[in-house]
């Protein structure tokens, strides 16, 4: 029964991994997650992806973020973005889509916040919200 088990949550873990890299400019919150992945090759239960979604954190494949003024944890596939908690992001306001900002604009960004506001910037809690280009053609339309 335990070999049983072992394989289901392994074929669980590799359904939420797949999906979560086909989305990885995306921020989903955990409910989100769970729609997407449920009813697929495997039976999921929301137990399932709360605990996948730590282990992967914990193991760094996955970032997790707190936005103001929401009550959910919004997640990210990070594993082809080496050290991703070290600089910022921007997002899309509408379709969510998240930007890796380079270092040196988060350099003079950072700079810039702590001299004219006594503001120390930690990158990896900053996101800068937006449009981003596609969404503001399709609104134009």
């Amino acid at each position: 029964m335990s070999e049983m088990k072992s394989t289901y949550k392994t074929k669980a873990r590799e359904v939420i991994i797949t999906y979560l890299k086909n989305h990885s400019e995306q921020r989903l919150t955990a409910r989100e997650i769970y729609e997407a992945v449920c009813g697929q090759e495997v039976e999921i239960n929301r137990t399932t992806v709360y605990r996948n979604l730590d282990r992967l954190c914990e193991t760094g494949e996955l970032m997790r973020f707190k936005e103001p003024n929401r009550d959910a944890w919004y997640y990210q596939y990070s594993a082809k973005h080496d050290h991703c908690d070290e600089h910022m992001h921007a997002q899309c306001s509408v379709c969510g889509k998240i930007f890796h900002l380079d270092k040196p604009f988060v350099d003079a960004f950072g700079k810039g916040m702590l001299k004219e506001y006594g503001l120390d910037i930690d990158p990896a809690d900053t996101i800068i919200l937006g449009k981003c280009s596609k969404c503001r053609r399709m609104k134009k339309k």
